[in-house]
């Protein structure tokens, strides 16, 4: 009887190049394809296609959406995490969720293998390997385009000569899409002033299609969590799935990321995020209204460490339940009501409500006045503020 491995697969070159060769070096290829927002309904048609065409011995689809949501966006959103202040963290949210369904699968076999298909020079490749060993210590781990250093040329003339058409724009990029955005590698994010053609991107229209006119929306958070888009209530799902919809016909969320892999080099990557942006932006904006400035601070800190172990692989390091719970924390006053304008490129913050806002015009107007103190309190404080400044001054 043939070994099982158990193969986390997308449908794309890499994994379908992968299905083929286990299935060429004798084992019983399971294939796994779990959906963190990125399939649609020809997704999964082109997806079975492939397998099919790969003669894999099964093929089954895992919705791991809710998990993805529950586990880790929601923690980005806490953090307003934005890795290079612009990259909200895309790919590196999803890889848990895969890795982990995959694993249960194959533990649910009795497989003796784990596969995907990374690179030997990318971050998912550490994404993988760590959560499968973590998951699933007693099985192999195997990654044939690492070990076999393949070109993308190389995979596509393999999966050619056996009968298994993947389009040329396919091979050129590698593209990921899920829930939080899409990631897109290859051909000009190779330089790092390469401008990627419009035709590349996947997720967002095309400046010729996008609307000419404005629209304002709002958004409601409940603790951190977003809960309704322009007053209808909606899970988190399907309310980033909307959002992407929208703010994606605009061009809303597109960027360009350099930055340092987990391998110790730089890398670039093309990216769309439309909810992402629109979110994070409005949730930064509730946040200083309701928050102090030292849980500002601290979550700035915190946040950004919560997102660089998440994109750099340390998600089963204790020290994020600590920062999980630091940040969960954080959320207890973050409710209210924030409204965007939406245009080509752009998400602007008009304005957030809240009622546990610290800013109270019956108390004090910046700029104007104030009931909390007299004038010459305000004389005082700031006589008593530059102390340090004048003595500071004295002593040139």
């Amino acid at each position: 009887m043939p070994r099982i491995a158990v193969l986390a697969y997308s449908g794309g070159l890499d994994t379908t190049y992968c299905a083929l060769w286990l299935r060429e070096q004798g084992y019983s290829v399971h294939a796994v394809a779990v959906d963190t927002g990125g399939f649609s309904l020809d997704d999964r048609r082109t997806i079975e296609a492939r397998a099919g065409a790969a003669a894999v011995a099964a093929l089954t689809f895992v919705d791991g959406r809710e998990e993805l949501f529950r586990d880790t966006l929601r923690f980005l959103i806490f953090a307003n995490a934005l890795r290079g202040e612009v990259y909200p963290l895309c790919v590196s949210a999803e890889r848990l969720v895969q890795a982990r369904a995959v694993a249960n699968y194959a533990k649910g076999v009795g497989a003796a293998a784990l596969v995907h298909g990374s690179t030997g020079a990318g971050n998912d490749q550490v994404r993988f390997d760590v959560a499968f060993r973590v998951l699933a210590p007693e099985m192999e781990v195997l990654a044939p385009i690492r070990s076999q250093a393949l070109s993308r040329e190389e995979e596509m003339a393999y999966v050619a000569q056996r009968g298994v058409e993947i389009p040329p724009r396919t091979g050129m990029y590698s593209v990921n899409q899920g829930l939080w955005g899409t990631t897109i590698g290859g051909g000009e994010t190779h330089a790092s002033d390469g401008v990627l053609p419009e035709l590349a991107y996947v997720m967002t229209s095309q400046r010729a299609d996008r609307p000419t006119v404005p629209e304002v929306i709002s958004i409601d958070f409940e603790r951190g969590v977003p809960t309704a888009l322009d007053g209808e209530a909606l899970p988190p799902v399907a309310l980033i799935e909307r959002l992407n919809a929208r703010a994606g016909r605009r061009g809303i969320g597109r960027g360009m990321h350099v930055g340092d892999t987990i391998l110790g080099i730089k890398g670039r990557v093309a990216f769309e995020a439309p909810a992402a942006t629109v979110l994070i932006a409005a949730h930064r904006e509730l946040e200083k209204l309701v928050l102090s400035r030292q849980q500002q601070f601290w979550k700035r800190t915190l946040g950004d460490l919560y997102g660089a172990n998440v994109h750099e692989a340390r998600f089963f390091d204790p020290v994020m339940r600590d920062l999980e719970a630091f940040l969960e924390s954080s959320q207890r006053k973050v409710t209210g009501h924030v409204t965007v304008r939406l245009e080509d490129r752009l998400a602007t913050v008009l304005g957030a409500t809240s009622p546990r806002s610290l800013m109270n015009a019956q108390k004090a107007k910046y700029g104007e006045g104030s009931k909390l103190w007299t004038g010459e309190e305000a004389a005082a404080f700031c006589k008593i503020f530059g102390v340090a400044d004048k003595m500071q001054g004295n002593c040139k």
